[in-house]
Order: structure tokens, then sequence, then C-alpha cells
């Protein structure tokens, strides 16, 4: 699977990271042609590019020069669109469906954190400088761009929070501005560089849109590096963008979460109908080690690995089912394997196996039930699988 790495400790915006697209090799005639077929005014925008430093390092920079009317259209009077308008616009244009979805996707997000942070339904979200000409170009733009390139999955490094303030539509505003700041949560975020809005609101929705952040890169062979270059030229850091574009090698990394809290005042009941409760509440696995505290006394410390977004919910049935006064939480790093389940024919019908390049092993829930169809011990039965798929073999 073609995957793309962005690095993006200095920051990104939607101009870095159409940039960096066609630095990957996104012929920009191609991206004028597709982004025809959105309906945007005839002779609204100009596309263009170039290359520049930013701090010492070459990149590409994007420019969409929008027309004298239009410009000052948007940036004296506030140009609104409406997000129901701009799906419309997606919608009935001549794009692929992969690059509808993909774009739909990142307005979608945005639409979610305008309306969390102004309080608005979604539907009632009007978008201001994201409404413009040119921030629609950049989210169209990224979406046509990982289309040809081929990009099945995207990853993200950290991204800077940044500080200071940002003149916006709204007055002045802290940054990360409140709708970027809701962005970036699940992010891995940083604050080694200084002042100044590091990563805009376009940049932000892509990355939680389509990006899985990790904290490092993951196992890759590199087919080509692109480097998207800001407008703003910061004096701490290149203001670059960098797009590792190749494929997976070896294992997949992604990142879980795990959670644990010690109890020395629980029933044993208790915990282990909590253990039955996170499981179902899809938790990847919940454990429980016997420890010692303070004064002596023998306790459980119970713990599970989840997803971000199964945070709140898990942390709130440890807290209520068992008492804990808190749950700690630390971010993990895992290497996965890729797996499939495939399903073979046996001497006991078909059973599902779970397979690896390094395992092929019989489905645990599959030798349960034929262990108590036929009365069998399950390890018996789990012999007798994995000796009939060597004679297969």
């Amino acid at each position: 699977m073609t995957i793309l790495y962005l690095d993006a400790t200095a920051g990104i915006a939607g101009d870095m990271t159409v940039a960096a697209l066609l630095d990957l090799g996104l012929p920009l005639d191609y991206l004028r042609q597709e982004l025809g077929k959105l309906g945007l005014p005839e002779g609204s925008y100009a596309l263009d590019e170039e290359q520049v430093q930013r701090q010492g390092m070459i990149g590409r920079h994007f420019l969409v020069h929008v027309t004298a009317e239009d410009h000052h259209h948007v940036h004296h009077h506030h140009h609104h669109r409406r997000y129901a308008d701009i799906l419309a616009m997606i919608a009935d244009s001549r794009l692929s469906a992969r690059t509808k979805e993909l774009a739909h996707a990142i307005f979608l997000k945005l639409a979610e954190a305008e309306a969390l942070a102004h309080q608005v339904a979604v539907d009632e979200v009007q978008f201001h400088e994201v409404g413009a000409v040119d921030s629609i170009v950049d989210i169209v733009g990224t979406a046509i761009g990982l289309e040809w390139l081929g990009v099945g999955q995207v990853y993200t490094s950290v991204v800077p929070l940044g500080g200071g303030f940002v003149e916006t539509a709204h007055g002045r505003l802290p940054v990360p501005a409140p709708a970027t700041a809701e962005l970036l949560k699940g992010l891995a975020v940083h604050g080694r560089c200084g002042d100044g809005e590091r990563v805009t609101p376009t940049g932000a929705a892509i990355l939680a849109a389509l990006a899985e952040p990790v904290s490092c890169m993951p196992g890759m062979k590199i087919e080509a590096i692109g480097h998207g270059a800001g407008t703003k030229d910061f004096s701490d850091c290149p203001n670059i963008l960098r797009g590792f574009l190749g494929v997976l090698v070896g294992a997949a990394t992604d990142v879980v979460l795990e959670l644990s809290c010690n109890l020395d005042d629980v029933t044993p009941e208790v915990i282990g109908y909590t253990v039955q409760r996170l499981l179902q509440a899809g938790a990847l696995d919940v454990w429980t080690t016997p420890i010692q505290m303070k004064k002596n006394r023998p306790a459980v410390m119970l713990a599970l690995l989840c997803t971000a977004d199964q945070q709140a919910a898990l942390a709130e049935i440890m807290t209520t089912e068992t008492g804990t006064l808190g749950v700690r939480m630390q971010v993990m790093e895992r290497l996965l394997q890729e797996r499939q389940v495939v399903e073979r024919a046996t001497s006991y019908g078909m059973v599902r196996y779970k397979q690896s390049d390094c395992t092929l092993k019989p489905e645990f829930d599959d030798c349960r039930r034929i262990a108590e169809e036929q009365g069998l011990p399950l390890r018996e039965v789990q012999r007798r699988l994995l000796e009939e798929l060597g004679d297969a073999v």
C-alpha cells in the first residue's frame, strides 16, 4: 500500500500540503484541469508555483491568485460560504468519487470544529477565511493530489501549537484559534517552534480528517520526498512541510492509549464485571496485575488499551464501576503485523484462521465452538486443526 508520511513538525497549511504534493510529482496542469470541474466562477483564480527558500531549505510554494474583485470581496467583506453550499458544489462537480470523498471528509471536520467553537449546529456553519476561493482550492487540490499519487494511508508527525495572536473575521484570536484547537484534539502536538500561526485551520482539518498520528516515521521504503513551503518565513525553523511517499515495510505502526488505575478496596466480583464491561465497550485489551500498595496492602492494577476516541467512555466505566479516584493515561506506539482472517475447509467444517506473514492459527472462538459440539478438549481441537493445516500445505 502506498503511504504518505507528513513531517509537519514545523507546521502545516492547505497551500503547503498542495505544494508538497506538487513536489512529489502531481502535475500542475492536471491540478488545473481537475479543479476546473469544481464549477468555481471562470477566471476567479489562477494557479502558479515557484521554488523558494525558507531558513536554508528549498521548497515549492503553491500560489492561488484570486481576481482583484473577488480578493477585495473576500478580505474586506468577509465572504461567507455555507457548509451545505460547499458540499453541494463538490457533489455536483465532475470530480472523481474518491476526490469528492476526501474533500467532503476535510470540510466535515472543519464544519464540526467551527460548530463547536461557535456553539451552532453543523448545518448552520458559515465559513469565513475557509470559504474563500483559495482555501477551497487548497482542500480540493489536496484531495486531487492524494488520489493522483495513489495514497492509501496518510500518517502525520507531531505538529506545533504556535503562539501569539492571529487576525480573523472574528477579530484578534490567540494561536491556535478555537476551531484550530478543536481540530488538533487527538493529534500529537509540541511547542518547540516560536510564536505565529504554524498550523492553519485548513492544515489542521486535513490532518484531522485523513491522517493517523504517529510518534515517528513508520517503517517504509521511501520513493519520493516533497517539500511544501509556507508563505511566511519564520526565524526559528524552516517553514517547510515534508511529504515522504512510499510503501510500508514490515510492521505498520499506530498509536494507542493505556489507561490504568490501582484498586485496593474493590471485590474480585466487581473487578471481573468491570473487565467484562470494558471489553464489551470496545477496549482493545484489558488485564489485571497483582501489586503491593502503601501500608503493605495487596491490590490489583486494572489496565486497558484503547484508541483515542474511546478514551472518555472507557475511563468513565473504570471510574463508575470501581469508584477509583483517578485513571492514569499514557500514549503508546505499537507495531502491527499485517494480518487477515481466511476461511478453510476442515473435517469440522469451515474454520476461520488468522493469517500474518509469520503465523497461521485457527480462531479461538471457532475452536471453542467445535470443542463444545464434539465434546473434545479445547487443546485437542487446536492440535487437530493445526495438523490438518500442515497436511493441506
